[in-house]
């Protein structure tokens, strides 16, 4: 080869690195979102159908394809506290076409878990919060309680014999529990079932004298007595049971403990396309018709922008490793 050619070819491909760092810097620019999306987009949902996260998901779907022009299809990948879909996200190119509908569980796995495969705060980016319900604190009706102060005055008179349960050892009921444990100062017992309809079955034989539940489990069960709701969990009253007072107003202020859906995409996604996905989700959730069905199964919208969202989750997530720890929980 001569000492000329040797010399362009090095040349050229200087160039050639230059020209790719320009191109990498431009997507990353205010043009990135030019022509997205151009192909289907892929929202995994790291656990089965029906929970939360994939309803809210599911709903929201039809109406994006809508306003983003291209297929928008739901990948449920189940499994380890939700963390096999996070590492496949976390892991994904960082194009806008992988995101993931997620829940409360996003924070409690890294208390939890060891070893889940991804950084909870480094290898995400917060796209929105979607959606927020309340948990309600239930007794059966044969417990002499009718609010929330009668229930912590009644601990109280008897540490130790009172129990609550949950749908398994640091699941997020596990862990409302505990908050609520901690918050009141009260010495109850933790009793662990391996789901929710099997927890409820124990609550409504009066076996259990607590239990922090999803709104979609017990609704009924509030409604035909067979359960009795004390207060929710949310700062605000919910607009499905507005006469069901708050643990904040019941005697522990700033009690606060959501069940949450929010969407994400890999860290590396151009702000452009955060952006964009943000702005159709928040006008997707703000529609009438969305709001309807999502309230019909006690889930209110709850829009808001990529660093509230990101803000949000280093704070529950602070605030989940703090619970594990108190309630002795080890990463398994």
């Amino acid at each position: 080869m001569s000492t000329r050619f040797a010399n362009n070819t090095a040349g050229c491909a200087a160039a050639c690195l230059l020209l790719g760092a320009s191109a990498a810097g431009f997507a990353q620019g205010p043009d990135a979102a030019k022509g997205y999306p151009s192909r289907p987009i892929r929202i995994v949902v790291p656990f089965t159908p029906g929970g939360q996260p994939d309803i809210v998901a599911r709903i929201m779907v039809p109406r994006l394809v809508e306003l983003l022009g291209q297929q928008v299809i739901v990948d449920n990948r189940p499994g380890a506290g939700g963390t096999i879909g996070g590492r496949i996200v976390a892991g994904a190119n960082p194009d806008g076409y992988t995101l993931m509908s997620v829940s409360a569980a996003h924070v409690v796995a890294p208390a939890v878990r060891a070893n889940i495969g991804y950084d909870t705060l480094k290898d995400f980016a917060g796209v929105t919060m979607t959606a927020n319900a309340a948990y309600y604190l239930v007794v059966p009706p044969s417990l002499e309680v009718r609010t929330v102060k009668d229930l912590i005055a009644l601990a109280k008179a008897r540490p130790g014999q009172l129990n609550f349960t949950s749908a398994g050892t640091g699941s997020a009921t596990h862990f409302g529990g505990e908050m609520f444990k901690h918050s009141a100062g009260i010495d109850i017992v933790h009793v662990p079932h391996k789901g929710i309809p099997e927890a409820l079955t124990d609550m409504m034989a009066g076996r259990i004298q607590l239990f922090m539940a999803p709104f979609g489990s017990t609704a009924g069960l509030i409604r035909d007595g067979k359960l009795r709701a004390l207060a929710v969990s949310t700062p605000q009253r919910t607009r499905m049971n507005p006469e069901i007072p708050t643990i904040a107003e019941s005697g522990l202020p700033g009690f606060r403990y959501d069940s949450w859906a929010a969407l994400f995409a890999p860290s590396k996604t151009p702000r452009a396309i955060i952006n964009r996905l943000n702005q159709e989700a928040t006008r997707v959730l703000k529609l009438p018709d969305v709001e309807q069905r999502l309230l019909a199964v006690g889930i209110e919208p709850a829009p808001g922008t990529p660093a509230q969202l990101d803000k949000f989750v280093a704070e529950q997530l602070k605030q989940a490793i703090a619970l594990a720890q108190r309630a002795g929980i080890q990463p398994e």
